[in-house]
C-alpha cells in the first residue's frame, strides 16, 4: 500500500479509544509508507534489503549499505514514537469529552475531585499547594545525541499528523498535507541524525532552552491556570489561592562533577543564556499585549489608582512624552510601553553593565506591574480580558522569573576537599603540611572552628593549585551573582559522594572563604542553600546520621531556616543501582526517605528530596506516577525535585501536547501524595 492509496481522512467515528486505535494504526501506516518512498528513490538497494528483512541478505550487503538500513529502522522507531504520543493525546482528549476531564488518568481534576470526595477542605488543600514546589530539574546526558535539527524535524510531523486529524480539509488539502509530510520524512532521512563531535557545554544550553522556547515557556504558566481553573470549579473562585508552584531546574551548565569543560566561565555565560532567554519572551509577550490591548480611555475609564501608577511611570521613563504621543488616549498601551523600555534596559544590562536608563532589578516589580494592569481591567468591567489575555503574561513570568530555570551547581566532595586543605596549609603556614585526615575529630574540629569564627580577609590563593582556585572561585561566582540580584538563577550547592557531615560543613567553610554569608562577620547563615548528594548503599544508610549531625550545628540551622526551613537532600538512584542492585538500591531508597523524614521532624525542619532519576529502569527510571506514588508516607514536605536527564527530555517536552500531559502528571501526583500523607499540616487523608 502506498501513500496515495492509504485512506488517511478524519479520525473514524468511532466511540472511546477505538477511534484512537484506529488513527494511530492509519498514521503508522502512512508514516512508514512515506518513509519506504523516500529511500526506495533515493537508496533502491537499502530499500530492498529493508523489505527483505532476512539474515542472508543482511550479511551480504556492504557495510555503508547496511548501516543505513539500520538507520531506516531507528526512523521507523522514532516515527513510531510520534505516532504514539498523538494517539496518547487523542485517548486522553477522547475520555475527557465522553466522561470528563476528572476520568482522565493523571490530570489535575481527577485529584481534586477525589480529594473532594474524601472531604479534604479547600482550606487543607490552601496548605498544601502553598507550601510545595515542584522542579523538574534538567540534566545534560550522553545518551541524548539527537540534534536539535532532527528534534525540530520530529516536532513538525507531530504538527502535521495533528493537522491530518481535522475533518474540514478538502481531498486536494489533505493530499498537499500528506505531500508536506512526505517532505519532512526525506529531510529526516537525509540529514545527519547524530552529533559527529562532543558537543560543547554552550550547545548543550541551547540544547535545553529549545525545549523552553518550543513548548515550557507557554505550557508550565497554563498548569497554572488549570490548577486554578480546577480548584475553583470544585470549591468555589478564589477558596484556594494558587501560587507559581511549578518551576524548573536545570544541571546544564553548572554541572562539573566529573566535566572538566565545565568552568566558571562556563557557568557564568550559561547563568546569562538562560537570562537572556527569559527575558526575551518576557519582552515578546509585552509587545503582543501592547498591540492587542487598544482599549480608549473613551470607551473605559480607568481606576484612578492605575492613572496614577501611569503618571508615576511616564514621569520615571527616559522617554515618556513620546510615548503618550504615539499611543494617545490609549493608557494601556502607554503603561504597557513603559514596561517594555524598562525591560529593554534590563536585556541591555546583559551585555553592557554600564548602560543607561531605566531598568528592573527583579521579576518581583515586573509581576506587580501586570497584576496593576490585570487589577485595572478588572475593576473596569473587564474581568474576562483581564483573565485571558493578561493573567497569562503574568503567570509566566511568575514561573520563569528572570531566570528561565534554576541553575544547581554541582561539585565532588573530592574537589571540595582539596580546596579545604589548601586553606589549611595557609592557615597553619605550611604549604607542605599534611591535614588531618577528611574523617577524623580534629578535622571537624578545625571545620567548626572556621564556622565560629568571625570572617577575616580572604585568603591570598595565588600559589594554590589552579584546581582549588577554580573550586573557590564556583563560590564566590554564586556571590557576584547573589549580590547583583540573580537570586532566582541560582538552585543549590550540591555536593556529590557525601561520605560524612565534615564534607557538608567544609562546603559552609568555602562559602565563608567567598563571601557568601548574608551578615557582615558570616557567622549568622549561608546566603546559598547546600544540599549533599547522598548515591550509594553505604552513603543512603549513613544519611540520617549525617543529617542528623548536620542539623545540630547552629549555622546550618539557621541557614536551613532562611531558606524556607527545608532542607534538601539528594537521593541518587543511578549508582545506588550500581552498587546494590535494582531491588536493593530501591529498598535502601525508601528506608533513608523514611529515616530522613523523622530526622527532619524531630529537628522542626522539612526535608525535602531531590531524586537523582535516569531514564531507564536500571538508572531508577520509572513512570512518573507510579514513582512518586511509591515515595513514603510523608516524604514530600516542601520541596520535591527530581531530574529529567538527557535522554528523555526530548520524549517528554518536544511537542506541546506530550509537554502539558507530562507537567500535569507531575503536579497531579506530587498533590495527591502529599494529601494523603503530608503530617506537616496535620492533614492525613484516609
Amino acid at each position: 500500500m502506498t501513500a496515495d492509496t492509504l485512506p488517511l481522512v478524519h479520525p473514524p467515528l468511532i466511540p472511546g479509544n477505538a477511534a484512537a486505535d484506529a488513527f494511530k494504526a492509519e498514521a503508522i501506516a502512512l508514516l512508514f509508507s512515506l518513509l519506504n518512498e523516500v529511500i526506495e528513490r533515493h537508496e533502491p538497494e537499502t530499500a530492498q534489503l529493508i523489505a527483505a528483512g532476512d539474515h542472508n541478505h543482511a550479511s551480504a550487503a556492504a557495510p555503508q549499505q547496511l548501516a543505513r538500513a539500520l538507520q531506516a529502522q531507528g526512523i521507523m522507531f522514532q516515527l513510531l514514537s510520534i505516532a504514539e504520543q498523538n494517539a496518547g493525546m487523542r485517548r486522553r482528549r477522547q475520555t475527557e469529552t465522553e466522561r470528563g476531564p476528572e476520568h482522565v488518568e493523571g490530570t489535575l481534576a481527577r485529584v481534586v475531585a477525589q480529594a473532594a470526595q474524601r472531604g479534604v477542605t479547600a482550606e487543607q488543600f490552601a496548605g498544601v499547594i502553598g507550601s510545595l514546589k515542584l522542579r523538574p530539574v534538567i540534566t545534560a546526558h550522553p545518551t541524548e545525541a539527537k540534534r536539535v535539527t532532527v528534534l525540530e524535524l520530529h516536532r513538525r510531523i507531530y504538527r502535521l499528523l495533528m493537522d491530518l486529524e481535522s475533518p474540514r480539509w478538502t481531498e486536494r488539502e489533505r493530499r498537499a498535507l500528506i505531500d508536506h509530510l512526505r517532505g519532512e520524512i526525506e529531510l529526516l532521512w537525509l540529514t545527519g541524525e547524530l552529533r559527529l563531535e562532543k558537543p560543547t557545554v554552550a550547545q548543550e544550553v541551547a540544547w535545553s532552552l529549545h525545549f523552553f522556547n518550543e513548548t515550557l515557556f507557554d505550557v508550565v504558566p497554563e498548569l497554572i491556570t488549570r490548577t486554578e481553573q480546577v480548584l475553583d470549579q470544585q470549591y468555589g473562585a478564589g477558596r484556594v489561592p494558587v501560587p507559581a508552584f511549578f518551576e524548573f531546574g536545570s544541571w546544564v551548565g553548572g554541572d562539573r562533577d566529573g566535566n572538566p569543560f565545565v568552568t566558571n566561565q562556563v557557568t557564568r555565560a550559561a547563568l546569562a543564556e538562560t537570562r537572556l532567554a527569559s527575558l526575551k519572551r518576557h519582552r515578546g509577550k509585552l509587545a503582543d499585549l501592547a498591540r492587542t490591548l487598544s482599549i480608549s480611555q473613551n470607551s473605559l475609564p480607568l481606576p484612578a489608582s492605575f492613572c496614577a501608577a501611569l503618571e508615576a511611570a511616564l514621569t520615571e521613563s527616559h522617554d515618556g512624552p513620546g510615548i503618550a504621543t504615539r499611543n494617545p488616549g490609549e493608557p494601556l498601551r502607554q503603561f504597557l510601553a513603559c514596561i517594555i523600555e524598562r525591560l529593554d534596559g534590563t536585556l541591555a544590562q546583559i551585555h553592557d553593565p554600564t548602560a543607561a536608563g531605566p531598568i528592573y532589578v527583579g521579576a518581583d516589580r515586573l509581576v506587580n506591574d501586570l497584576r496593576m494592569v490585570e487589577d485595572a481591567l478588572a475593576e473596569a468591567g473587564c474581568a474576562e480580558l483581564a483573565r485571558g489575555m493578561v493573567r497569562p503574561v503574568r503567570r509566566q513570568v511568575e514561573v520563569f522569573r528572570f531566570a528561565t530555570v534554576k541553575l544547581d551547581m554541582r561539585e565532588n566532595s573530592t574537589r571540595t576537599t582539596q580546596a579545604l586543605e589548601a586553606l589549611w596549609r595557609i592557615d597553619q603556614g605550611a604549604p607542605d603540611g599534611t591535614p588531618p585526615a577528611q574523617d577524623s575529630a580534629a578535622w571537624k574540629e578545625w571545620l567548626l572552628a572556621e564556622l565560629e569564627r568571625p570572617r577575616q580577609a580572604p585568603r591570598d590563593l595565588r600559589a594554590a593549585p589552579d584546581s582549588v582556585r577554580e573550586t573557590v572561585g564556583l563560590f564566590e561566582l554564586a556571590r557576584d551573582v547573589l549580590r547583583a540580584g540573580g537570586r532566582d538563577g541560582l538552585g543549590s550547592m550540591i555536593l556529590s559522594m557525601t561520605r560524612n557531615a565534615a564534607d557538608v560543613l567544609g562546603v559552609y567553610v568555602l562559602a565563608k572563604q567567598a563571601g557568601l554569608y548574608a551578615d557582615p562577620t558570616a557567622v549568622e547563615r549561608c546566603a546559598l542553600p547546600i544540599m549533599p548528594l547522598f548515591e550509594t548503599i553505604t552513603d543512603l544508610r549513613r544519611s540520617p546520621g549525617i543529617m542528623r549531625e548536620l542539623l545540630a550545628v547552629p549555622v546550618v540551622r539557621r541557614s536551613v531556616r532562611a531558606h524556607g526551613n527545608v532542607q534538601e537532600v539528594m537521593i541518587g538512584y543511578s549508582d545506588s543501582n550500581k552498587d546494590g542492585g535494582f531491588f536493593s538500591s530501591n529498598w535502601e531508597l525508601s528506608k533513608a526517605q523514611v529515616q530522613l523524614t523523622s530526622v527532619g521532624r524531630d529537628n522542626g525542619v522539612a526535608i525535602g528530596f531531590f531524586h537523582g532519576r535516569g531514564g531507564s529502569v536500571s538508572r531508577g527510571g520509572l513512570p512518573a506516577g507510579r514513582a512518586i506514588g511509591a515515595q513514603p508516607e510523608g516524604s514530600i514536605r516542601g520541596m520535591f525535585r527530581l531530574t529529567e536527564q538527557g535522554e528523555v527530555v526530548s520524549t517528554k517536552y518536544a511537542n506541546r501536547g506530550t509537554a502539558a500531559h507530562n507537567v500535569e502528571l507531575l503536579a497531579a501526583s506530587v498533590f495527591e501524595h502529599a494529601l494523603r500523607s503530608n503530617a506537616g499540616h496535620g492533614l492525613v487523608v484516609p
